[in-house]
């Protein structure tokens, strides 16, 4: 059941917000009472959205360009306070895709520092402005888009470093701004959108459950993402009140399936005082970490 007016009368930024995820999140967004300002580098998509949504009702206005610029990140805050009269929720679902083929063997530094900037820079530009906001008037909500991709099983370059990246910077802006009031979590989402789709998509995907970085069940879900519309509810809730008590997570959607990850904690192999001992010699941690773990 829907609430229309879960978040009435909310100000909230979406970059990348024209299309796939974003644009599900967004009419979302319009749809439980938001004010959203638009954001994307294509136009014509923006635009068309802003125009399917007002033109039933709803609540949108338009920014367009990079969001890993200073200068639009800082629109995309002023857009929001000038158009709807506050922020309450910044939502990044801008980013882009690995080349196809990339690896760290033919990656060249201009498409990894692109990769980086469209996920790790657009995250911080428009963070940096709007937890000024945020903080100064005491609430906020900052939802990020991660990836499962952080842990290297689909291989690639700057999108898993990049998003490895989104998920430490939301992680440490959680615990700096829990004191203002104002929280931020990350969603890794699972969807089919332009990205996921498509013959390339598709013998990428095989490719590397043949090479054994993706399990069986790994492989058929990815062939097999469920639309935008399975995820986009996580991102409302994140941006309302009802998650007032939850920042600092990471988590993950897709479908049907919603999970979080755990806080990494390091694993005890040893321990030695070492106000007693000599440092740990090459050997013994040979002993620990080159032997075969006991069964």
């Amino acid at each position: 059941m829907r609430s229309p007016r879960l978040l009435g009368g909310r100000g909230v930024v979406v970059s990348g917000g024209s299309r796939g995820i974003g644009r599900a999140v967004t009419e979302l967004m319009c749809a439980l009472g938001a004010g959203v300002v638009v954001n994307g580098r294509d136009a014509d998509a923006v635009e068309e959205t802003v125009a399917a949504i007002t033109g039933s009702g709803g609540r949108a206005t338009a920014v367009i360009g990079a969001a890993d610029n200073e200068r639009v990140a800082a629109a995309l805050v002023d857009q929001c306070m000038s158009s709807f009269g506050r922020l309450d929720a910044l939502v990044n679902c801008a980013g882009i895709a690995e080349p196809a083929g990339s690896s760290i063997l033919n990656v060249s530094p201009a498409e990894f520092d692109r990769l980086i900037g469209a996920h790790l820079g657009t995250t911080f530009h428009t963070c940096r402005v709007a937890s000024r906001v945020m903080a100064a008037q005491g609430h906020g909500a900052i939802v990020n888009t991660g990836s499962v991709a952080f842990l290297g099983d689909y291989g690639g370059t700057g999108y898993p470093a990049g998003k490895g990246a989104v998920n430490a910077l939301t992680m440490a802006i959680a615990a700096e701004l829990k004191p203002y009031g104002v929280r931020a979590n990350v969603v890794c989402p699972g969807a089919r959108t332009r990205l996921s789709t498509g013959s390339e998509y598709e013998r990428h995907i095989e490719d590397l459950h043949r090479r054994g970085l993706l399990d069986e069940m790994t492989m058929r879900a990815s062939l097999d993402s469920a639309p935008a519309a399975f995820v986009a509810p996580l991102y409302a809730y994140l941006a309302s009140d009802l998650s007032h008590d939850v920042t600092g997570q990471i988590l993950v959607t897709a479908g049907g399936f919603v999970g979080s990850f755990d806080r990494p904690t390091p694993r005890v192999l040893a321990y030695r005082d070492h106000h007693d001992a000599e440092p740990w010699s090459v050997e013994d941690l040979h002993k620990m970490l080159g032997s075969p773990a006991p069964t």
